[in-house]
């Protein structure tokens, strides 16, 4: 019984903690990148544009927005320092764990 017990605890308790972790990290490239709004880029160059998705659910439990939101960021990031870009805006909100965002060279 005590098993039982264990394996159900187990079952609801590790989603529940493992939807509030965030797996992705900023990469050497995305450390330069910055997230700006579009009033702030008024004398940047556009670079193009990258769509950042993530797991908004870990089984059949929600993940915080407040995570998702910052896994998308950084993978933004990590992309837009890939294209040779500093700087990001987000282009529209997130949706079932997506998000599109528009890359540009800041000076």
């Amino acid at each position: 019984m005590q098993r039982i017990i264990q394996l159900t605890l187990t079952f609801f308790l590790l989603p529940l903690a493992l939807s509030s972790c965030n797996w992705v990290r900023v990469t050497p490239e995305g450390e330069g990148v910055r997230l700006l709004n579009q009033n702030q880029v008024s004398a940047c160059q556009r670079v193009g544009t990258t769509t950042s998705t993530t797991t908004s659910r870990v089984a059949v439990i929600p993940r915080g927005s407040e995570t998702v939101q910052t896994e998308l960021v950084n993978l933004a990031r990590n992309e837009a320092g890939l294209m040779g870009g500093n700087a990001i805006v987000a282009d529209g909100t997130v949706v079932d764990g997506r998000q599109h965002f528009i890359v540009y060279d800041c000076p």
